[in-house]
């Protein structure tokens, strides 16, 4: 959006007006005058937020400053930056190239990080290792590490252990610092011999490393690679070494990301399963009752993991005794959290184990340290929440302690005893869930006014479960708890505080199920008509949800006047422009439907004025309601209401900013779905043409609307245009065929069919099928794919002659051209495939026996489409065929031909069936050439894994009576 304001003026060229022009000089004194005076509008700095620049740490950017100041320190130039202002260098916009959905590659693992590449640039790296070239850098830090491989000492003078030693960390420093094919290689090999070199050797190199602090995340995931490798080979010899690698490993179990967080987690399942559940309970005692917080958080965490790896009841008798430890309380404490953590990780699968574990926390609800009883009654909660609807015979035993705490408790303990609590009792009969509930609520209702944010936050959890049961009554609601719950939580101070506004909305929305919409939305009046915009936007989230759950069957005419009216204040006096306003207001709209009627003048009226509203997030959110209220005007039968929205929607195509362009297309395009064609004003034949300079526009929202614009009116009023402009549209579509936005790409195609049946197939085709000559790969690859679409919504008899005709042209890049659409068209088709199976078979034959590797590439595409969409039709001769010409192809060794070719053989056994299928394989199984037998395990391999049990009637079976299987021989 930002090319709109720079100064190259770039959209000159499709604006719907003249172009004029001025002097250099008077253009670059006003562009600098304005650039100098002229602050950012809302909706530039709401773009400029998105940039990676703006998401920049203060860390970073200095970093950054730094180092480019040093940079030209050294080269001796100007910096770019004089006094604030920017030098024209930086006015001037690269005009980049266009980027396709071809262009776009697959996700790389980043050979270096940005900091070493940063380093590398400066020199602060050598890869001058002796005898090793593989290294990507070698940090000065590495010098510590690695120090025995920059001596320059001869091999031979080196004793045995000193060999072994420099081969491991010629390994380790390869695995670091090398490139992808010598990692691999070194992992390999260090896998391999890990067991010569022992596990002293690799611990005591590995470790330190791993606990230097100038390590990088991608070194650190390295060096834990290679430790998860050799646990495995090196089995109970790591004994020894469990507490320092734990030390290394488990910080990763409170990393934020998930990914590391699951290795970590896997690291320590394997080493438990190395060492012994005797071994982990000796090393993970002594940090139990440590006096740092983080050191019992990550012990409890790992024996979380260690009690799932082990199995619940091995652990259980240790976790017990720690649970009703006498000697420290904070061993107590770390033995709940160690449940509270197996609850997470085991989910569901906590509920055999869950009497036990209650019965085993519950002593810490009367424990005299508050800590502890915190942790028991959030980690009860954690239980309940997981095991409900289940369980509630498990947690009898804790329900006499919670129920006196709540009674003699405050503040904190109080909050967290009320939690527990109020998830057990969804849990409990019927009768046993109102009396608890009732008991509750008075203490609830006691703690609506409490200042404490926690205390809010678990009212309202509480409020949210106990409503959902049997024993409140809809009655009991109205009269003792809403009133007080709309006086203390519906106020301006909770309205700024994000995450409790989110919880009460939520409640309100729960509570609505049984007081019903009349009654919540006659509470939320007030607050939509407040002066504070948070506490509106707040009560237009409520009303959304509400009404979108319940519907508005029960309002009274004069409550629909009210919120109507209040909604119409709110969307008028809004300032930040939230989307949630005018979605709300389109909500309650469609569910009005024609009770709309009375209010909609005066809605079109204020949607009218912000159209014209010098603010663009105005005229957007006025277009995007617009937008939403079609149908609900149509529905009310005010068609001159909708002629009269189009012809001013029509006139504001001009706009600049392209979401506002996107939402005023977005409303033009439901107007037209709606609208009787004849009647439409402006007539469509008016509309199209101003709709193709558009398509040019890059920005997504804009290309998508103008695509879904064209395609609905290409369906719904084909002969209002000229099929001279039909044909410069396609064309225009066809290069939006390499978007790499999927969005454009799928509205794209679904259009181009719809104007290929508008005006007939030939047309297009010729356009597309001269198309296949060029020699842009991009184009043809477009092209192909426009060809599998008109065959699709046209019927494949009205292309498949002239492909089959253009297959003639002796031409690589034309055949390619027609294998490929054809591929294309055969997926599109689905089962109608199976009328071509004959036609299209010496075309096939001929592909498969080409010389060129692309031409077989492409036909196995073919086979692969028309095979899985022939399954049955009595086709199996050609498929056969189709084997014999494609099964010699297994040798190829090029990845993307060999793919092919495979999945073309896959599609072509369960089509023909196993048996056929596998006459083919058996031969080459066991043949003396390896590279033969490599190919076909390979095949083998694919169609085990797809249909293994199909295959098993069909095995080779000598005539031995010993494994003579007779079920095998029955006939069915």
């Amino acid at each position: 959006m930002s090319r709109y304001n720079n100064g190259d003026m770039s959209r000159d060229k499709h604006q719907l007006v003249g172009n004029y022009s001025i002097s250099q000089s008077l253009k670059e004194s006003l562009h600098n005058e304005v650039a100098e005076s002229e602050e950012l509008d809302v909706l530039q700095k709401r773009m400029e937020t998105r940039t990676i620049k703006h998401k920049e740490s203060e860390y970073q950017a200095r970093k950054f400053d730094r180092l480019q100041k040093e940079d030209d320190k050294a080269n001796k130039k100007r910096p770019l930056r004089i006094e604030g202002k920017i030098e024209e260098a930086e006015n001037k916009q690269l005009v980049k190239k266009r980027k396709s959905r071809w262009d776009v590659q697959s996700y790389q693992i980043p050979s270096a990080t940005k900091t070493v590449d940063e380093l590398i640039e400066q020199k602060s790296v050598t890869d001058e290792v002796p005898g090793m070239t593989s290294l990507r850098f070698f940090k000065p830090s590495d010098r510590e590490h690695f120090a025995m491989t920059l001596e320059k000492r001869p091999l031979e003078s080196l004793t045995e252990e000193e060999q072994k030693e420099r081969a491991l960390l010629v390994l380790l420093l390869k695995i670091k610092n090398g490139n992808a094919a010598s990692r691999k290689a070194a992992m390999r090999t260090l896998t391999d011999k890990c067991l010569e070199f022992g596990p002293k050797l690799i611990f005591n190199h590995i470790l330190p490393i791993l606990l230097d602090k100038t390590l990088e995340d991608q070194e650190r995931h390295l060096m834990i690679k290679v430790i998860d490798r050799i646990l495995f080979k090196l089995g109970a010899e790591t004994k020894p070494y469990v507490h320092q690698i734990l030390v290394v490993v488990s910080p990763l179990l409170i990393d934020e990301d998930p990914m590391a967080r699951t290795t970590g987690r896997d690291i320590i399942s394997n080493l438990a399963s190395a060492c012994g559940l005797g071994t982990m309970i000796t090393t993970l005692r002594a940090d139990i009752d440590n006096e740092d917080e983080y050191i019992r958080n990550i012990t409890s965490r790992t024996m979380a993991v260690v009690t799932k790896s082990f199995g619940v009841p091995n652990m259980l008798p240790f976790l017990k005794a720690v649970c009703h430890s006498t000697r420290s309380w904070r061993a107590r404490h770390t033995g709940i959290k160690t449940f509270l953590q197996l609850n997470i990780l085991l989910g569901v699968g906590i509920l055999p184990y869950l009497a036990e574990i209650v019965e085993c926390i519950g002593d810490g609800l009367l424990d005299e340290h508050t800590p502890v009883k915190i942790m028991t009654a959030n980690t009860l909660a954690s239980l309940a929440e997981t095991s409900a609807p289940h369980g509630i015979e498990a947690f009898n035993y804790v329900l006499e302690p919670l129920w006196k705490g709540i009674r003699t408790h405050r503040s904190k303990v109080l909050a967290v005893f009320l939690k527990a609590l109020g998830s057990i009792i969804p849990l409990m009969d019927p009768d046993y869930a109102g009396y608890y509930t009732e008991e509750v609520m008075r203490i609830v209702r006691r703690e609506f006014n409490s200042p404490d944010d926690e205390m809010k936050k678990v009212v309202l959890l509480v409020l949210q479960k106990c409503c959902q049961t049997e024993g409140m009554t809809p009655k009991y609601l109205r009269d003792e708890i809403a009133p007080d719950f709309f006086k203390y939580f519906w106020n301006r101070r909770i309205a700024l505080d994000l995450p409790i506004n989110k919880l009460v909305t939520y409640t309100t929305v729960v509570l609505s199920e049984k007081l019903g919409c009349s009654f919540v939305v006659e509470n939320l009046l007030q607050p939509l008509k407040n002066e504070a915009e948070p506490f509106r936007i707040m009560a237009i989230h409520a009303i959304n949800r509400v009404v979108k759950q319940l519907g508005t069957a029960e309002l009274s005419e004069r409550q629909e006047t009210r919120l109507i009216d209040a909604l119409l204040i709110a969307f008028q006096e809004q300032k930040n422009y939230d989307p949630i306003v005018y979605q709300g207001f389109g909500t309650v709209a469609l569910s009005l439907n024609t009770r709309m009627k009375p209010f909609l003048s005066a809605i079109i009226s204020t949607i009218l004025n912000l159209l014209k509203h010098k603010s663009q997030l105005a005229r957007q959110i006025a277009a995007d309601l617009c937008a939403i209220l079609i149908p609900v005007i149509k529905n009310c039968n005010e068609l001159e209401m909708l002629n009269k929205l189009n012809i001013i929607l029509y006139e504001s195509l001009g706009e600049i900013y392209p979401d506002v362009l996107g939402s005023i297309i977005t409303a033009i395009l439901n107007i037209v779905s709606v609208m009787d064609i004849e009647k439409i004003q402006p007539p469509i034949n008016q509309i199209l043409p101003t709709l193709t300079p558009i398509l040019r526009n890059t920005h997504r929202k804009v290309q998508v609307s103008t695509i879904k614009l064209i395609g609905c009116i290409a369906r719904r009023a084909p002969s209002y245009v000229s099929p001279k402009e039909w044909m410069r549209i396609c064309f225009e579509l066809l290069e939006l065929l390499k978007s790499t936005n999927k969005a454009i790409r799928r509205s794209a195609n679904s259009t181009f069919g719809e104007i290929a049946k508008a005006i007939g197939p030939q047309d297009v085709l010729i356009a597309l099928l001269n198309n296949l000559k060029v020699q842009e790969r991009q184009l043809r690859v477009c092209t192909a794919v426009a060809i599998g679409i008109v065959a699709e919504t046209c019927g494949p008899y009205t292309v498949l002659p002239a492909l089959m005709n253009e297959y003639k042209t002796p031409e690589t890049n034309v055949q390619n051209g027609v294998l490929k659409a054809l591929a294309f068209m055969f997926e599109y088709i689905g089962e109608l495939a199976g009328d071509y199976v004959y036609v299209i078979l010496p075309l096939l034959e001929d592909a498969l026996i080409d010389r060129d590797l692309v031409h077989r590439q492409t036909a196995s595409d073919v086979i692969k489409h028309l095979a899985l969409n022939c399954q049955g039709t009595g086709h199996e001769d050609a498929f056969i065929h189709m084997l014999n010409l494609l099964m010699p192809n297994i040798f190829e060794t090029s990845p993307h031909v060999i793919v092919r070719v495979l999945e073309g053989l896959e599609s072509l056994g369960t089509t023909i069936g196993p048996g056929v299928y596998m006459n083919y394989l058996w031969g080459g199984l066991f043949h003396p050439a390896k590279s033969v037998r490599k190919a076909f395990w390979k095949a083998y391999n694919r169609a085990y894994i797809e249909e293994g049990d199909a295959l098993v009637p069909y095995y080779p079976v000598n005539n031995t009576a010993s494994i003579e299987i007779p079920e095998l021989d029955i006939i069915l």
